[in-house]
């Protein structure tokens, strides 16, 4: 019997998951973190796809528990 992981965010992306979830948007993460709006959109859907969400609705929520 194997065990089973559970995907696990990186750092990066749990910090990004977290800005989107507070309601900044994806140019204003970008900002904050000196990082370009296409590197905050590849974190969240990389993030999205790890834990099964698709928008930050769902990822916020997730994060709430």
């Amino acid at each position: 019997m194997t065990a089973v992981s559970t995907p696990t965010l990186t750092a990066r992306e749990r910090q990004i998951a977290r800005l989107a979830a507070a309601g900044l948007t994806n140019q204003q993460i970008a900002e904050k973190l000196s990082v370009s709006r296409r590197t905050v959109e590849n974190h969240l859907y990389s993030g999205y796809v790890k834990l099964g969400t698709r928008n930050r609705e769902e990822l916020a929520a997730l994060l709430e528990d």
